[in-house]
């Protein structure tokens, strides 16, 4: 037996698949901002400096309607940065 997901157009709540990837977009920018933290952690002027750099430029790379999402991730995944 084969279960469909509700569409959009169909029931009004948003399909499970693009939750899903909703979900899974939020988490990987938020571990790419956990990374890139950890670099800064590194006592090597030029990584500290490469990982600033990557960090500004990730957070302001976050689309604004996955930044609620990714803010949560980052409060689970213990970093500092946060997302306004």
């Amino acid at each position: 037996m084969v279960t469909r997901l509700p569409t959009s157009s169909g029931e009004g709540a948003e399909p499970a698949q693009h939750r899903v990837r909703r979900w899974q977009t939020a988490r990987t920018w938020a571990r790419l901002i956990r990374e890139a933290e950890a670099l800064w952690r590194v006592d090597v002027r030029a990584l500290r400096r490469l990982a600033s750099q990557e960090l500004f430029q990730l957070v302001q790379e976050v689309p604004p309607r996955l930044r609620r999402r990714v803010n949560l991730w980052l409060v689970r995944f213990n970093v500092a940065t946060r997302l306004h």
